[in-house]
């Protein structure tokens, strides 16, 4: 008689943390063999303290030779709060749309506020979409928002900022300025070294050489 699967668990929604016995039965002559995942024998699968990492399809396979393998699987899903995976600042123009990026993995899926100084951003001229805040940027919104994920496992925050592009070029320019003036400095200190004949450059020469590797990393 052909290894056939009876009875088996049915989909189940957990918490991260719980306890989950899966179970799967089956008949057949030669009596059938039941292993899990094509990993481990026996008519029960428990899992300890699950974890989110463990959601996913089980697969029960039952056999005896006789013929084909009966194969069912369970679903496992694992509830658990959300976490930040993705969260990044931005420069914005005024008159330009601006997009705060927030991302969150939760199951359930996350919902999402946005807060700039206590305050909720609720605005005709704001949406909150599953990966951030999108705006038409004026003067005042420049500053640090801060965006909640929720579910009903918990929740968490991540702090980002939204400032202007001219900043962000001022910054830039005068980074590679002091980059240029380090690197001369370097030169400058060797060529000197060689003018005077000496073997071994100056310590000094090597300090601001540190300093030019140091501000490129």
């Amino acid at each position: 008689v052909p290894a056939r699967i009876t009875n088996i668990s049915k989909d189940i929604t957990v918490n991260e943390g719980s306890n989950v016995d899966l179970m799967c039965l089956a008949v057949g002559r030669p009596e059938a063999n039941i292993i899990w995942n094509n990993l481990l024998e026996g008519e029960h699968l428990e899992l300890t303290a699950v974890t989110k990492e463990e959601s996913g399809s089980y697969e029960c396979i039952a056999s005896n030779d006789i013929s084909s393998p009966d194969i069912r699987t369970v679903q496992v899903t694992v509830n658990y709060p959300p976490f930040i995976s993705k969260a990044r600042s931005t420069g914005t123009p005024v008159g330009q749309k601006g997009v705060l990026q927030c991302e969150a993995s939760a199951v359930p899926r996350a919902d999402f506020e946005w807060y700039k100084e206590d305050r909720r951003q609720v605005s005709p001229l704001s949406s909150v979409t599953p990966t951030g805040l999108e705006l038409f940027v004026v003067k005042e919104d420049y500053g640090n928002y801060t965006c909640v994920a929720m579910n009903t496992m918990g929740m968490t925050n991540a702090s980002i900022i939204l400032y202007g592009k001219n900043k962000m070029l001022v910054n830039c320019v005068r980074n590679y300025c002091n980059l240029i003036f380090k690197w001369k400095a370097f030169t400058l200190c060797m060529l000197a070294a060689v003018q005077r004949k000496k073997k071994k450059s100056p310590t000094l020469c090597y300090a601001v050489l540190y300093l030019f590797i140091s501000a490129i990393h």
